[in-house]
Protein backbone atom coordinates (compact mmCIF):
# COMPACT_ATOMS: atom_id res chain seq x y z
CA UNK A 1 0.00 0.00 0.00
CA UNK A 2 2.96 2.24 0.86
CA UNK A 3 4.25 2.04 -2.69
CA UNK A 4 0.79 2.51 -4.51
CA UNK A 5 0.50 5.80 -2.31
CA UNK A 6 3.82 6.85 -3.08
CA UNK A 7 3.11 6.11 -6.87
CA UNK A 8 -0.48 8.35 -6.79
CA UNK A 9 1.61 11.21 -4.78
CA UNK A 10 4.30 10.97 -7.04
CA UNK A 11 1.93 11.55 -9.98
CA UNK A 12 -0.14 13.91 -8.33
CA UNK A 13 2.93 16.00 -7.91
CA UNK A 14 4.23 15.95 -11.54
CA UNK A 15 1.00 16.79 -12.66
CA UNK A 16 0.16 19.31 -10.51
CA UNK A 17 3.86 21.32 -11.02
CA UNK A 18 3.10 20.88 -14.63
CA UNK A 19 0.26 22.29 -15.43
CA UNK A 20 1.61 26.09 -14.44
CA UNK A 21 3.79 26.03 -17.51
CA UNK A 22 1.41 24.11 -19.68
CA UNK A 23 -0.72 27.14 -19.01
CA UNK A 24 1.82 29.34 -19.85
CA UNK A 25 2.55 27.21 -23.07
CA UNK A 26 -1.15 26.91 -24.21
CA UNK A 27 -1.73 30.63 -24.07
CA UNK A 28 1.55 31.33 -25.82
CA UNK A 29 0.44 28.87 -28.89
CA UNK A 30 -3.04 29.92 -29.24
CA UNK A 31 -4.22 27.17 -27.79
CA UNK A 32 -7.27 29.44 -26.34
CA UNK A 33 -10.39 28.78 -29.10
CA UNK A 34 -13.22 31.07 -28.60
CA UNK A 35 -16.43 30.77 -27.01
CA UNK A 36 -18.56 27.98 -28.67
CA UNK A 37 -22.61 28.16 -28.01
CA UNK A 38 -22.63 25.47 -25.44
CA UNK A 39 -19.80 26.37 -23.51
CA UNK A 40 -20.40 27.45 -19.87
CA UNK A 41 -17.39 29.60 -19.18
CA UNK A 42 -17.68 33.30 -20.21
CA UNK A 43 -14.07 33.46 -20.79
CA UNK A 44 -11.81 32.17 -23.24
CA UNK A 45 -9.55 29.83 -21.36
CA UNK A 46 -6.69 27.49 -22.14
CA UNK A 47 -6.40 23.96 -22.77
CA UNK A 48 -3.86 21.51 -23.33
CA UNK A 49 -3.94 20.14 -19.27
CA UNK A 50 -3.74 17.13 -20.94
CA UNK A 51 -0.08 17.48 -21.52
CA UNK A 52 0.77 17.76 -17.42
CA UNK A 53 -1.68 14.69 -17.18
CA UNK A 54 0.29 12.84 -19.54
CA UNK A 55 3.48 13.38 -18.42
CA UNK A 56 2.36 12.70 -15.15
CA UNK A 57 1.12 9.37 -16.11
CA UNK A 58 4.84 8.58 -17.33
CA UNK A 59 6.31 9.77 -14.08
CA UNK A 60 4.07 7.23 -12.24
CA UNK A 61 4.99 4.60 -14.65
CA UNK A 62 8.70 5.17 -13.98
CA UNK A 63 8.50 5.35 -9.96
CA UNK A 64 6.58 2.28 -9.75
CA UNK A 65 8.77 0.47 -12.29
CA UNK A 66 11.48 1.29 -9.71
CA UNK A 67 10.07 -0.31 -6.41
CA UNK A 68 10.69 -3.68 -4.84
CA UNK A 69 7.04 -4.65 -4.59
CA UNK A 70 5.63 -3.12 -8.04
CA UNK A 71 8.50 -3.55 -10.73
CA UNK A 72 7.24 -7.16 -10.52
CA UNK A 73 4.03 -5.70 -12.79
CA UNK A 74 6.50 -4.87 -15.22
CA UNK A 75 8.73 -8.27 -14.98
CA UNK A 76 5.37 -10.77 -15.12
CA UNK A 77 3.25 -8.39 -17.37
CA UNK A 78 3.01 -6.57 -20.63
CA UNK A 79 0.25 -4.40 -19.74
CA UNK A 80 1.78 -1.42 -18.33
CA UNK A 81 3.87 -1.11 -21.61
CA UNK A 82 0.62 -1.54 -23.66
CA UNK A 83 -1.24 1.44 -21.37
CA UNK A 84 1.75 3.41 -21.71
CA UNK A 85 1.66 2.93 -25.98
CA UNK A 86 -1.95 3.42 -26.73
CA UNK A 87 -2.09 6.39 -23.99
CA UNK A 88 0.65 8.11 -26.10
CA UNK A 89 -1.13 7.38 -29.18
CA UNK A 90 -4.43 8.85 -28.04
CA UNK A 91 -3.19 11.64 -26.05
CA UNK A 92 -1.38 13.36 -29.59
CA UNK A 93 -4.70 13.00 -30.90
CA UNK A 94 -6.26 15.46 -28.30
CA UNK A 95 -3.41 17.75 -28.24
CA UNK A 96 -3.71 18.05 -31.96
CA UNK A 97 -7.79 18.56 -32.07
CA UNK A 98 -7.39 21.07 -28.76
CA UNK A 99 -5.40 23.53 -31.48
CA UNK A 100 -6.73 22.18 -34.45
CA UNK A 101 -10.21 21.01 -33.82
CA UNK A 102 -9.93 17.42 -35.59
CA UNK A 103 -13.18 15.47 -37.35
CA UNK A 104 -15.57 14.07 -34.68
CA UNK A 105 -14.77 10.64 -37.00
CA UNK A 106 -10.72 11.04 -36.98
CA UNK A 107 -10.84 11.01 -33.41
CA UNK A 108 -13.15 7.68 -33.45
CA UNK A 109 -10.65 6.20 -35.68
CA UNK A 110 -7.85 7.02 -33.87
CA UNK A 111 -9.62 5.63 -30.18
CA UNK A 112 -9.80 2.50 -32.24
CA UNK A 113 -6.30 2.32 -33.79
CA UNK A 114 -4.97 3.11 -29.96
CA UNK A 115 -7.50 -0.02 -28.74
CA UNK A 116 -5.80 -2.11 -31.28
CA UNK A 117 -2.68 -0.81 -30.43
CA UNK A 118 -3.16 -2.39 -26.16
CA UNK A 119 -4.55 -5.79 -28.03
CA UNK A 120 -1.37 -6.43 -30.07
CA UNK A 121 0.61 -5.97 -27.01
CA UNK A 122 -1.48 -8.21 -24.98
CA UNK A 123 -3.81 -5.98 -22.71
CA UNK A 124 -7.29 -7.61 -23.69
CA UNK A 125 -10.24 -9.57 -22.86
CA UNK A 126 -9.70 -13.52 -22.53
CA UNK A 127 -12.51 -14.44 -20.87
CA UNK A 128 -15.44 -13.55 -19.39
CA UNK A 129 -17.29 -14.71 -16.19
CA UNK A 130 -21.00 -15.65 -16.78
CA UNK A 131 -23.25 -16.92 -13.54
CA UNK A 132 -24.49 -19.39 -13.76
CA UNK A 133 -22.50 -20.35 -16.42
CA UNK A 134 -18.96 -20.68 -15.07
CA UNK A 135 -15.91 -19.03 -17.35
CA UNK A 136 -16.54 -18.67 -20.80
CA UNK A 137 -13.13 -18.29 -23.11
CA UNK A 138 -13.33 -15.68 -26.15
CA UNK A 139 -11.95 -16.16 -29.36
CA UNK A 140 -9.01 -13.78 -30.02
CA UNK A 141 -11.75 -11.85 -32.48
CA UNK A 142 -14.53 -11.71 -29.97
CA UNK A 143 -11.97 -10.77 -27.28
CA UNK A 144 -10.63 -7.72 -29.67
CA UNK A 145 -13.89 -5.94 -30.49
CA UNK A 146 -15.46 -6.33 -26.79
CA UNK A 147 -11.90 -4.63 -25.89
CA UNK A 148 -11.94 -1.97 -28.51
CA UNK A 149 -16.07 -1.59 -27.78
CA UNK A 150 -15.14 -0.72 -24.19
CA UNK A 151 -12.11 1.71 -24.65
CA UNK A 152 -14.47 3.71 -26.93
CA UNK A 153 -17.24 3.89 -24.92
CA UNK A 154 -15.56 4.79 -21.41
CA UNK A 155 -13.37 7.20 -24.00
CA UNK A 156 -16.31 9.19 -24.86
CA UNK A 157 -18.39 9.20 -21.72
CA UNK A 158 -15.68 10.83 -20.13
CA UNK A 159 -15.18 12.99 -23.17
CA UNK A 160 -18.57 14.00 -22.94
CA UNK A 161 -19.18 14.83 -19.51
CA UNK A 162 -16.43 17.29 -19.73
CA UNK A 163 -18.25 20.11 -19.86
CA UNK A 164 -17.77 21.87 -16.05
CA UNK A 165 -15.07 22.94 -14.45
CA UNK A 166 -13.30 20.25 -12.70
CA UNK A 167 -16.24 17.42 -13.64
CA UNK A 168 -14.57 15.32 -15.55
CA UNK A 169 -11.82 14.49 -13.32
CA UNK A 170 -13.34 14.35 -10.09
CA UNK A 171 -15.79 12.23 -11.52
CA UNK A 172 -13.16 9.68 -13.37
CA UNK A 173 -11.29 10.04 -9.49
CA UNK A 174 -13.85 8.96 -7.71
CA UNK A 175 -13.96 6.42 -10.43
CA UNK A 176 -10.77 5.46 -10.08
CA UNK A 177 -10.52 5.56 -5.86
CA UNK A 178 -13.56 2.86 -5.78
CA UNK A 179 -11.90 0.53 -8.54
CA UNK A 180 -8.67 0.97 -6.53
CA UNK A 181 -10.24 -0.59 -3.16
CA UNK A 182 -12.01 -3.63 -5.03
CA UNK A 183 -8.80 -4.44 -7.37
CA UNK A 184 -6.09 -3.72 -4.53
CA UNK A 185 -8.64 -6.18 -2.36
CA UNK A 186 -8.68 -8.88 -5.70
CA UNK A 187 -4.89 -8.47 -4.98
CA UNK A 188 -4.07 -8.47 -1.58
CA UNK A 189 -7.01 -10.67 0.14
CA UNK A 190 -6.74 -13.22 -2.45
CA UNK A 191 -3.21 -12.95 -3.36
CA UNK A 192 -3.96 -12.56 -7.32
CA UNK A 193 -1.23 -11.23 -8.92
CA UNK A 194 -2.86 -11.03 -12.08
CA UNK A 195 -4.92 -7.92 -10.75
CA UNK A 196 -1.36 -5.82 -9.77
CA UNK A 197 -1.50 -4.26 -13.12
CA UNK A 198 -5.54 -2.95 -12.55
CA UNK A 199 -4.58 -1.57 -9.13
CA UNK A 200 -1.53 0.44 -10.50
CA UNK A 201 -3.12 2.06 -13.31
CA UNK A 202 -6.23 3.31 -10.48
CA UNK A 203 -3.41 4.76 -8.35
CA UNK A 204 -1.85 6.10 -11.19
CA UNK A 205 -5.20 7.71 -12.51
CA UNK A 206 -6.01 9.02 -9.22
CA UNK A 207 -3.04 10.74 -9.57
CA UNK A 208 -3.35 12.32 -12.19
CA UNK A 209 -6.87 14.10 -11.72
CA UNK A 210 -5.99 14.75 -8.18
CA UNK A 211 -2.79 16.65 -9.07
CA UNK A 212 -4.91 18.64 -12.24
CA UNK A 213 -7.86 19.36 -10.26
CA UNK A 214 -6.65 22.38 -8.19
CA UNK A 215 -5.76 24.03 -11.29
CA UNK A 216 -9.70 23.25 -13.15
CA UNK A 217 -11.56 23.48 -10.17
CA UNK A 218 -14.28 26.87 -10.89
CA UNK A 219 -13.20 29.30 -12.09
CA UNK A 220 -11.26 27.07 -13.93
CA UNK A 221 -7.26 28.22 -15.05
CA UNK A 222 -7.07 25.62 -17.44
CA UNK A 223 -8.84 23.05 -19.24
CA UNK A 224 -7.65 19.49 -19.88
CA UNK A 225 -9.38 19.47 -23.31
CA UNK A 226 -9.56 16.42 -25.38
CA UNK A 227 -5.86 15.01 -24.64
CA UNK A 228 -6.94 15.24 -20.85
CA UNK A 229 -10.28 13.56 -21.17
CA UNK A 230 -9.47 10.69 -23.96
CA UNK A 231 -6.26 10.48 -21.78
CA UNK A 232 -7.98 9.46 -18.61
CA UNK A 233 -10.58 7.40 -19.97
CA UNK A 234 -8.42 5.43 -21.85
CA UNK A 235 -6.70 4.41 -18.75
CA UNK A 236 -9.66 3.91 -16.65
CA UNK A 237 -10.79 1.70 -19.76
CA UNK A 238 -7.88 -0.56 -18.84
CA UNK A 239 -8.03 -1.06 -16.02
CA UNK A 240 -11.26 -2.74 -16.11
CA UNK A 241 -10.25 -4.78 -19.17
CA UNK A 242 -7.27 -5.60 -17.10
CA UNK A 243 -9.25 -6.55 -14.10
CA UNK A 244 -12.10 -8.52 -16.30
CA UNK A 245 -10.42 -10.49 -18.71
CA UNK A 246 -6.74 -11.48 -17.01
CA UNK A 247 -7.88 -12.22 -13.44
CA UNK A 248 -9.02 -15.94 -13.76
CA UNK A 249 -12.23 -16.44 -11.82
CA UNK A 250 -11.18 -20.36 -11.01
CA UNK A 251 -7.85 -18.84 -8.89
CA UNK A 252 -10.53 -17.43 -6.71
CA UNK A 253 -11.76 -21.13 -5.61
CA UNK A 254 -15.47 -20.11 -4.93
CA UNK A 255 -17.15 -22.42 -6.74
CA UNK A 256 -17.40 -24.99 -3.71
CA UNK A 257 -20.81 -25.43 -1.54
CA UNK A 258 -23.68 -24.76 -2.36
CA UNK A 259 -25.29 -23.17 -5.13
CA UNK A 260 -26.32 -20.20 -3.06
CA UNK A 261 -23.18 -20.11 -1.28
CA UNK A 262 -21.51 -20.47 -4.51
CA UNK A 263 -23.61 -16.93 -5.89
CA UNK A 264 -22.80 -15.15 -3.15
CA UNK A 265 -19.20 -16.03 -3.13
CA UNK A 266 -18.53 -15.52 -6.94
CA UNK A 267 -19.85 -11.85 -7.11
CA UNK A 268 -16.05 -10.42 -6.50
CA UNK A 269 -15.45 -12.00 -9.72
CA UNK A 270 -19.31 -11.43 -11.62
CA UNK A 271 -19.18 -7.60 -10.45
CA UNK A 272 -16.57 -6.44 -12.76
CA UNK A 273 -18.68 -7.24 -16.02
CA UNK A 274 -21.27 -4.07 -13.82
CA UNK A 275 -17.95 -2.19 -12.34
CA UNK A 276 -16.67 -0.66 -15.67
CA UNK A 277 -20.32 0.41 -16.39
CA UNK A 278 -21.21 1.59 -12.90
CA UNK A 279 -17.76 3.44 -12.50
CA UNK A 280 -19.02 5.73 -15.72
CA UNK A 281 -22.36 5.54 -14.30
CA UNK A 282 -23.41 8.60 -15.14
CA UNK A 283 -21.24 9.82 -17.78
CA UNK A 284 -22.55 6.79 -19.75
CA UNK A 285 -26.41 7.77 -19.54
CA UNK A 286 -25.56 10.64 -20.25
CA UNK A 287 -23.59 9.69 -23.78
CA UNK A 288 -26.74 7.33 -23.97
CA UNK A 289 -28.99 10.02 -23.83
CA UNK A 290 -27.04 12.39 -26.17
CA UNK A 291 -26.79 9.90 -29.05
CA UNK A 292 -30.23 9.57 -28.68
CA UNK A 293 -31.47 13.14 -28.54
CA UNK A 294 -29.23 14.23 -31.87
CA UNK A 295 -30.77 10.87 -33.67
CA UNK A 296 -33.87 11.30 -32.67
CA UNK A 297 -33.61 15.38 -33.84
CA UNK A 298 -32.41 14.61 -36.87
CA UNK A 299 -28.56 15.39 -36.23
CA UNK A 300 -24.95 13.65 -36.01
CA UNK A 301 -24.81 11.82 -32.71
CA UNK A 302 -21.46 13.86 -32.79
CA UNK A 303 -22.92 17.04 -33.28
CA UNK A 304 -22.42 19.17 -30.11
CA UNK A 305 -25.24 20.45 -28.02
CA UNK A 306 -26.45 21.77 -24.52
CA UNK A 307 -28.50 19.28 -23.68
CA UNK A 308 -25.99 17.41 -21.28
CA UNK A 309 -26.96 16.19 -17.58
CA UNK A 310 -24.61 19.18 -16.35
CA UNK A 311 -26.32 21.69 -18.63
CA UNK A 312 -29.84 20.72 -17.46
CA UNK A 313 -28.58 20.87 -13.86
CA UNK A 314 -27.72 24.75 -14.93
CA UNK A 315 -31.61 25.27 -16.40
CA UNK A 316 -33.17 24.36 -13.85
CA UNK A 317 -31.14 27.03 -11.50
CA UNK A 318 -28.02 24.52 -9.87
CA UNK A 319 -24.53 27.18 -9.94
CA UNK A 320 -21.65 25.78 -11.26
CA UNK A 321 -20.22 24.47 -8.02
CA UNK A 322 -23.49 22.87 -6.93
CA UNK A 323 -23.47 21.20 -10.44
CA UNK A 324 -20.21 19.67 -10.23
CA UNK A 325 -21.11 18.14 -6.41
CA UNK A 326 -24.16 16.79 -7.33
CA UNK A 327 -22.80 14.64 -10.13
CA UNK A 328 -19.45 14.15 -7.91
CA UNK A 329 -22.45 12.45 -5.14
CA UNK A 330 -24.08 10.24 -7.78
CA UNK A 331 -21.17 9.02 -9.15
CA UNK A 332 -19.43 8.15 -5.33
CA UNK A 333 -23.45 6.71 -4.70
CA UNK A 334 -22.90 4.30 -7.57
CA UNK A 335 -19.28 3.59 -7.38
CA UNK A 336 -18.60 3.34 -3.41
CA UNK A 337 -22.00 1.47 -3.49
CA UNK A 338 -21.16 -1.26 -5.95
CA UNK A 339 -18.07 -1.80 -4.49
CA UNK A 340 -19.38 -2.30 -0.78
CA UNK A 341 -22.00 -4.49 -2.45
CA UNK A 342 -19.59 -6.75 -3.46
CA UNK A 343 -17.87 -7.20 -0.71
CA UNK A 344 -20.66 -7.54 1.84
CA UNK A 345 -23.46 -8.56 -0.43
CA UNK A 346 -25.79 -10.50 2.19
CA UNK A 347 -25.84 -7.02 4.88
CA UNK A 348 -29.21 -5.30 4.21
CA UNK A 349 -27.89 -2.13 5.54
CA UNK A 350 -25.80 -1.35 2.60
CA UNK A 351 -28.92 -1.62 0.39
CA UNK A 352 -30.79 1.09 3.04
CA UNK A 353 -27.99 2.97 2.92
CA UNK A 354 -27.79 3.70 -0.81
CA UNK A 355 -31.92 4.45 -0.74
CA UNK A 356 -31.28 6.66 1.68
CA UNK A 357 -28.80 8.46 0.36
CA UNK A 358 -30.29 8.28 -3.41
CA UNK A 359 -33.39 10.14 -1.49
CA UNK A 360 -30.65 12.74 -0.15
CA UNK A 361 -29.58 13.12 -3.81
CA UNK A 362 -33.02 12.95 -5.11
CA UNK A 363 -33.90 16.65 -2.42
CA UNK A 364 -30.53 18.05 -3.74
CA UNK A 365 -31.85 18.16 -7.34
CA UNK A 366 -35.14 19.30 -6.63
CA UNK A 367 -33.66 21.79 -4.18
CA UNK A 368 -34.02 24.37 -7.07
CA UNK A 369 -37.49 24.46 -7.16
CA UNK A 370 -38.46 25.48 -3.17
CA UNK A 371 -38.07 28.81 -1.65
CA UNK A 372 -36.90 28.23 1.53
CA UNK A 373 -37.33 30.93 3.81
CA UNK A 374 -34.55 30.80 6.72
CA UNK A 375 -35.01 33.23 9.68
CA UNK A 376 -32.57 36.15 11.02
CA UNK A 377 -30.75 33.81 13.70
CA UNK A 378 -30.39 31.67 11.00
CA UNK A 379 -29.04 33.51 8.15
CA UNK A 380 -25.60 33.32 8.72
CA UNK A 381 -25.45 29.92 8.37
CA UNK A 382 -27.24 29.73 4.51
CA UNK A 383 -25.98 30.46 1.56
CA UNK A 384 -26.34 34.53 0.21
CA UNK A 385 -29.30 33.20 -2.08
CA UNK A 386 -31.45 32.13 0.59
CA UNK A 387 -30.75 35.04 3.15
CA UNK A 388 -33.05 37.56 3.45
CA UNK A 389 -32.26 41.60 3.98
CA UNK A 390 -34.87 44.25 6.00
CA UNK A 391 -36.22 47.10 3.26
CA UNK A 392 -34.51 49.79 4.16
CA UNK A 393 -36.26 53.65 4.44
CA UNK A 394 -35.97 54.51 0.71
CA UNK A 395 -38.12 51.38 -0.37
CA UNK A 396 -40.59 51.50 2.68
CA UNK A 397 -41.19 55.13 1.76
CA UNK A 398 -41.80 54.20 -2.02
CA UNK A 399 -43.76 51.19 -0.83
CA UNK A 400 -46.05 53.48 1.19
CA UNK A 401 -46.44 56.06 -1.46
CA UNK A 402 -47.22 53.25 -3.69
CA UNK A 403 -50.16 52.93 -1.76
CA UNK A 404 -51.30 56.01 -1.08
CA UNK A 405 -51.44 56.91 -5.22
CA UNK A 406 -53.53 53.55 -5.48
CA UNK A 407 -55.65 54.79 -2.62
CA UNK A 408 -56.22 58.23 -4.69
CA UNK A 409 -53.99 60.17 -1.11
CA UNK A 410 -51.90 62.88 -2.66
CA UNK A 411 -50.27 63.67 0.69
CA UNK A 412 -46.69 62.76 0.98
CA UNK A 413 -45.71 60.11 3.36
CA UNK A 414 -44.28 60.96 6.70
CA UNK A 415 -41.77 59.60 8.93
CA UNK A 416 -44.58 57.79 11.05
CA UNK A 417 -45.97 56.13 7.80
CA UNK A 418 -42.70 55.24 6.66
CA UNK A 419 -41.46 53.61 10.31
CA UNK A 420 -45.27 51.96 10.18
CA UNK A 421 -43.75 50.23 6.82
CA UNK A 422 -40.57 49.54 8.49
CA UNK A 423 -41.72 47.68 11.47
CA UNK A 424 -44.71 46.10 9.32
CA UNK A 425 -42.18 44.31 7.12
CA UNK A 426 -40.05 43.16 10.04
CA UNK A 427 -43.16 41.58 11.93
CA UNK A 428 -44.58 40.07 8.49
CA UNK A 429 -41.12 38.68 6.85
CA UNK A 430 -42.62 36.46 4.16
CA UNK A 431 -44.52 39.29 2.58
CA UNK A 432 -41.34 41.71 2.63
CA UNK A 433 -38.80 38.99 2.07
CA UNK A 434 -37.05 40.36 -0.94
CA UNK A 435 -34.00 37.57 -1.90
CA UNK A 436 -30.84 39.18 -2.33
CA UNK A 437 -29.62 38.41 -5.63
CA UNK A 438 -26.35 36.07 -6.71
CA UNK A 439 -24.22 37.39 -8.69
CA UNK A 440 -23.15 35.70 -11.71
CA UNK A 441 -19.50 36.52 -11.92
CA UNK A 442 -16.70 36.70 -14.28
CA UNK A 443 -16.34 33.51 -14.90
CA UNK A 444 -19.32 31.91 -14.72
CA UNK A 445 -23.49 31.94 -14.52
CA UNK A 446 -25.31 30.78 -11.62
CA UNK A 447 -27.97 29.76 -14.94
CA UNK A 448 -28.10 29.35 -18.70
CA UNK A 449 -29.18 32.70 -20.59
CA UNK A 450 -27.98 35.05 -23.14
CA UNK A 451 -24.48 35.66 -22.85
CA UNK A 452 -22.80 38.59 -23.74
CA UNK A 453 -20.05 39.69 -25.52
CA UNK A 454 -18.01 39.82 -22.40
CA UNK A 455 -18.06 43.08 -21.85
CA UNK A 456 -16.60 42.98 -18.14
CA UNK A 457 -13.03 42.07 -18.69
CA UNK A 458 -11.69 41.75 -14.90
CA UNK A 459 -9.57 39.05 -13.88
CA UNK A 460 -11.10 36.97 -11.36
CA UNK A 461 -8.61 36.87 -8.25
CA UNK A 462 -5.65 35.56 -10.74
CA UNK A 463 -2.79 37.68 -11.50
CA UNK A 464 -2.86 36.08 -14.26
Amino acid sequence: MRDYLLTLCVTAAVTYLLTGPVRKFAIATGAMPEIRARDVHREPTPRLGGIAMFFGLCAGLLVADNLQNLNGVFELSNEPRALLSGAALIWLIGVLDDKFEIDALIKLGAQMIAAGVMVMQGLTILWIPVPGVGTVALTSWQGTLLTVALVVITINAVNFVDGLDGLAAGMVCIAAAAFFLYTYRIWYGYGIEAAAPATLFAAILMGMCVGFLPHNMHPARIFMGDSGSMLIGLVLAAGAISVTGQVDPDALKIFEGSTRQATHAALPVFIPLLLPLTIIAIPFADLVLAVVRRTWNGKSPFAADRGHLHHRLLEIGHSHSRSVLIMYFWSALIAFGVVAYSVHSASMWILLVVVALSAVGLVLLLLPRFTPRAPLWAQAFVPPRYRRRRRTEAEAREAVEGVEGAEGVAEPADGAAVGAACAHAQEHEPAAEVRTPVPAGVNGATALGARSRLPDRRKAGSRQ
